[in-house]
């Protein structure tokens, strides 16, 4: 059914360029632009409707009522958006954890002699630090 409709809505647009173009124009010359003796009205002298005209009106009506029902047509059965492509749902580990549970990652080991200084929390030694002082290696003095 939609795709007659849509036959017809581009026959009927060639149709009605056509019949336009076939059309003379209504008082174009330059005498009428000037106030010339064809243009005694607002827009030149006006005789009965002639076939042509009569056509392209019955044309540009059926231009506009197919635009409206081709658009109800077309849309009657199809689902916005949102109802096409519901919103996926996340099923993060991190969004369902709880609060507590979450572990801090360690942080990053210092290399000796490094030039930067990064801030970072003190932590709490696991062992004891020990009571002597360790031996200097061999060969490297203070």
């Amino acid at each position: 059914m939609v795709t007659i409709l849509w036959i017809i809505y581009i026959l009927d647009s060639l149709l009605l360029i056509g019949i336009i173009l076939l059309q003379p124009g209504e008082g174009g010359d330059l005498a009428a632009a000037f106030g010339g003796a064809s243009s005694q009205t607002a827009f030149g002298a006006r005789g009965s409707a002639t076939f042509l005209q009569k056509l392209t009106t019955g044309l540009a009506v059926l231009f506009m009522v197919l635009s409206i029902v081709l658009v109800i047509a077309t849309n009657w059965k199809q689902k916005n958006i949102m109802e096409k492509n519901p919103p996926a749902v996340q099923n993060n580990a991190a969004s369902t954890a709880k609060p507590g549970a979450a572990k801090e990652a360690p942080a990053p080991a210092k290399e000796q002699g490094a030039a930067t200084v990064t801030e970072s929390k003190p932590e709490s030694p696991a062992t004891p630090a020990p009571k002597t002082p360790e031996k200097a290696p061999e060969g490297k003095t203070k």
